[in-house]
């Protein structure tokens, strides 16, 4: 770069004087300045730089400059301005830069510098901006900035930066614009920051920082303009007195953990175009219910509105045709809102993308958002939308993502879908839409990434058409009533990778055709009336990671090629006359031996009957050794507990039953939160406002006595913040004279995980990390901290609970827990421990409870986080199971298998503006799957430890939350 620098220094002046972007000071005809900016220049920048010891400006940005930063610079006394952004510079920052006291101006951002930022920053005194952004710096901001009175432009945004934010920047009364988003910076924002009243632009955006905005930063900060906040882990309530700054331009709060409500004087932003507050924990009351669009109807530049991920409620009032004419994203999904989508919605002529998805929207989908010309993303999914879907649809033209699925829609699909020919994703699963396939939906050639008709009432033939869809990744009609052959055009979608026709009623051959697509990777025709051999050339598909074709008639010899090598990734059960190539000759055979031998269906209604009859024969052997005993376990409970009680010194006082009674409103109904093996969990409220949940042990439930006295025992030393604290117990009798036993835990009022996984919330990868490392954690625990080791032996979703706020799961449930004494359980006994499906296999065989049964358990409960399936999900028979089923997927096709709502979280989070990339996303679920199969294998002396477990999830978020380069600024 600039090979002509050490001519200049010995050159006459008239010679250089004139060059392009060359200046000259006129008393000596001296170099005093190069503006070489957006010219192209490559290469490293000359050292011989520093001979021109008259420059004062050098701006070199926006070139293709790579190597080093020369540290002659430093000889550059009289520079003013350094500008040597949006280039590819590498290396450190070099100390000699200290040494040019005359900078007003330091620009060497958007390159990918690394190290640290330099220490003894007062010595640059004069110095007005510096920006340091989008590189890959690392290392703490040093204090010395804040002695940089002049400074009033500060960018240290899109690095690695780590620490807390000096105090010291407080000092900097002049600074109009700070930006320090997307690094790792942790703690909360220093007070002094919120003094500066010269602040303009004010972005902390995508750090680990924490604590509550004060109420007031609207008034110590009047000259706002610039407001980013987002993705950090902030509490408490949105500032009210921010919205009193009325010449405020964009406010982004969301994802964090806000609460309360949106504070009146939204009516005053008359300047705004950006509103973000999504992904929080905000409410609306009975009364306001959305009426915050209302308020920004006087909000006449707004482009940008999102409130999703909340817990707004209410109806979507019409005013919303009355926001700003330059609103293009309207994000309203994840809510509580109801009602019907108003006609006004029409209005909004500048939309490109409208998100009213997972709510409880119902009505019809209204005619008039078919005058959204420029919308781009309509996101209507997880309502109860009814109707038809209106032919005026068809005029949005410009659509890349139309998604109605999961609602209540029925009618036919429009032909007037032959105009989208930008859409990239069509999705209108899993609601009563009937008729047969229109053949214009075949004619949407730019189709490239989901056609996803399944879990309709379609039905006929499809159509060859099909094979127009050259461009498009999955299809997906299973769930339907279509007929008929499968088109052999089918093959001519070359780019297809998932196929499932699976739960129809499909005839014929399966199409030779379908190993035309190369790329094929999922393939599923199972339950349908297929007939014939299967295509041989399916085993040269080199990138089939999974083929069902269970449940047809096919027939003839089975390939020996290709993915048939694999059994574990291949079902072909229920079909009777398939064959392996070793035993062909049965094949023939099969025909002559109908009605000879018992088939297999046969023989399993003979073992059902006999296992009905021997269960019955327990149940009534059963129920005489409850009667018999019953007084007798009783009371050794009651012996039992009160030796037990004085575990509880020191904690909440133990507790009478009318106490009990009276806190859940006598056992009300109504306070009933769950009902397990061995009784009922009830919520209560004490007489000082302790919120409660107390376990009611049912007495006449075999084993209800054992878990009592194990739960006891499991929770008498054990302390840890992951582990549901047992407050206290209650050993007595009811008012009828019964025996009374109770066991009393601190209330979370989050729910279980259960209900979080299979509940129609969104949980980002970040949020199933944070789960899954809080269960580790108290797991890990138990084996390895607690003495004696505690066995739970019952871990499962519902048995994790969290707090209301989501930041903190805790393991419950104690009553099948086992003390390790030496390594063995405390007792002989070999009853199967555990909640089916969670259960590990060796237990089935009579070994005893161990920690390794633990990990297999915990195992199938992440990959039930990741997947939403449960492991009882009736998908998984015939020897399939979780586990295998998410091992047949891995690593490849994993996403494919992963909880819809989670690949879902990825779009959202992306369009929301998190900077974490999906691809980082997905290798974060790689990983975790990695995990969940490594604790869950059958094998219990290959699992791993839970200290390995918690360790490589440590190991995972980090990756995860480690900033990457590339991205814009938040």
């Amino acid at each position: 770069m600039i090979p002509q620098v050490h001519y200049l220094h010995g050159m006459k002046p008239q010679q250089f004087c004139k060059w392009h972007g060359v200046s000259c000071n006129r008393a000596q005809q001296r170099v005093s300045g190069l503006d070489l900016q957006g010219l192209g220049l490559q290469g490293s920048i000359s050292p011989q730089i520093g001979n021109l010891s008259f420059l004062t400006f050098l701006n070199l940005q926006d070139n293709q400059l790579s190597g080093t930063i020369p540290s002659q610079l430093g000889s550059l006394s009289s520079l003013n301005i350094l500008n040597i952004s949006s280039n590819l510079i590498n290396g450190l920052i070099p100390q000699t830069i200290l040494n040019c006291h005359e900078l007003t101006v330091l620009d060497l951002s958007n390159n990918l510098i690394t190290g640290s930022i330099p220490e003894n920053l007062e010595s640059l005194s004069k110095l007005q901006i510096m920006k340091l952004g989008q590189n890959r710096l690392n290392g703490v901001i040093p204090n010395s900035i804040g002695n940089i009175s002049s400074l009033t432009f500060l960018d240290l945004g899109t690095n690695t930066l780590t620490g807390s934010i000096p105090n010291e920047l407080g000092h900097l009364h002049k600074l109009q614009h700070l930006e320090l988003s997307i690094n790792n910076l942790i703690g909360t924002v220093p007070p002094s920051l919120y003094n500066i009243s010269s602040l303009v632009f004010f972005a902390l955006a995508s750090n680990n920082l924490h604590g509550q905005i004060p109420a007031d930063v609207g008034f110590t900060l009047p000259n706002l303009i610039l407001f980013h906040f987002c993705f950090n882990e902030f509490t408490g309530p949105l500032p009210p007195s921010l919205h009193n700054v009325t010449k405020i331009q964009s406010i982004r709060m969301s994802h964090n953990f806000l609460d309360g409500t949106v504070p009146p004087g939204l009516n005053m932003l008359s300047e705004l175009t950006m509103y973000n507050i999504g992904y929080n924990r905000l409410v609306s009351t009975e009364a306001n219910g959305l009426d915050l669009i209302t308020s920004l109807t006087n909000s006449s530049k707004l482009a940008f509105l999102a409130f999703d991920d909340n817990f707004f409620e209410g109806v979507i009032p019409d005013t919303v045709g009355n926001l700003s004419t330059r609103l293009s994203s309207l994000y309203m999904g994840e809510n509580h809102i109801f009602g019907s989508i108003p006609k006004s919605i029409g209005q909004l002529t500048s939309l490109t993308l409208l998100n009213v998805s997972q709510n409880s929207i119902s009505g019809e989908i209204p005619e008039e958002i078919s005058k959204l010309s420029k919308l781009q993303k309509l996101l209507l999914s997880g309502n109860q939308i009814q109707g038809s879907i209106p032919a005026a649809l068809g005029s949005l033209t410009k659509l890349i993502n139309l998604d109605l699925s999961d609602n209540s829609l029925a009618g036919t699909i429009p032909s007037t879908f032959s105009n989208y020919q930008s859409l990239q994703s069509l999705d209108l699963s899993n609601n009563k839409l009937n008729g047969s396939i229109p053949t214009e939906i075949f004619s949407i050639s730019s189709l490239s990434s989901l056609l996803n008709l399944s879990r309709n009432l379609l039905s006929g033939p499809l159509p060859e058409e099909i094979g127009g869809l050259e461009n498009v990744v999955a299809i997906d009609f299973s769930d339907n009533l279509l007929s008929g052959d499968i088109p052999k055009s089918v093959g001519n979608c070359r780019s297809l990778q998932v196929l499932s026709m699976s739960n129809n009623s499909f005839t014929g051959f399966i199409p030779e055709q379908i190993s035309n697509l190369k790329g094929l990777q999922s393939l599923d025709l199972s339950s349908n009336q297929l007939s014939g051999s299967i295509p041989s050339d399916l085993g040269k598909l080199g990138g089939l990671q999974f083929l069902n074709l269970s449940f047809n008639d096919l027939q003839g010899v089975i390939p020996n090629e290709g993915i048939f090598k694999n059994a574990s990734r291949i079902h072909l059960q229920g079909n009777s006359k398939l064959c392996s190539s070793s035993s062909s000759n049965w094949c023939q055979q099969q025909s002559t031996k109908h009605g000879k031998k018992i088939s297999t269906s046969h023989l399993i209604i003979i073992l059902v009957a006999i296992c009905v009859a021997v269960f019955v024969l327990v149940i009534v052997a059963w129920i005489v050794f409850i009667r018999t005993t019953r007084r007798k376990n009783t009371a050794k409970v009651s012996a039992n507990s009160n030796s037990n009680t004085n575990i509880f010194n020191g904690l909440h006082p133990l507790i009478s039953y009318e106490e009990l009674f009276r806190s859940t409103e006598n056992f009300s109904t109504s306070n009933l939160i769950g009902t397990g093996s061995f009784g009922s969990v009830f919520k209560g409220v004490l007489g000082d406002g302790m919120t409660i949940a107390i376990k009611v042990l049912n007495l006449a439930t075999h084993g209800a006595a054992r878990s009592f006295l194990a739960e006891c025992e499991a929770l008498k030393n054990a302390k840890h913040r992951n582990l549901v604290k047992l407050i206290t117990s209650c050993s007595s009798i009811d008012f009828e004279n019964r025996d009374f036993i109770a066991l009393v835990y601190e209330f979370m009022s989050g729910g279980s995980l259960e209900d979080l996984i299979h509940g129609a919330r969104e949980l980002s990868i970040l949020d199933r990390l944070n789960i899954a490392m809080d269960v580790t954690s108290a797991v890990d625990y138990l084996h390895n901290d607690c003495q004696p080791p505690v066995v739970h032996c019952d871990l499962k979703p519902c048995n994790v609970l969290l707090d209301e706020d989501m930041n903190i799961a805790k393991v419950g449930d104690f009553g099948l827990a086992k003390l390790m004494v030496d390594q063995e359980p405390s007792s002989s006994t070999n009853w199967i421990k555990g909640s089916i499906g969670y259960i590990p296999p060796e237990y089935g065989y009579g070994v005893r409870a161990s920690t390794r049964g633990d990990v297999y358990s915990y195992g199938v409960m992440l990959l039930e986080l990741l997947t939403g399936k449960r492991p009882t999900n009736e998908v998984f028979q015939q020897g399939l199971s979780l586990e295998k089923w998410v091992r047949m997927a891995f690593p490849d096709r994993i996403m494919e298998v992963m909880d819809p709502k989670l690949v879902t979280s990825y779009e959202l989070i992306t369009n929301g503006g998190l900077m974490i990339s999906t691809e980082k996303q997905e290798g974060c679920v790689i990983s975790m799957v990695r995990v969940g199969l490594a604790c869950a294998t059958d094998s219990p002396e290959a699992r791993i430890g839970m200290r390995d477990v918690i360790q490589q999830l440590k190991d995972i978020k980090d990756n995860l939350m480690k900033p990457e380069v590339d991205f814009n600024v938040v």
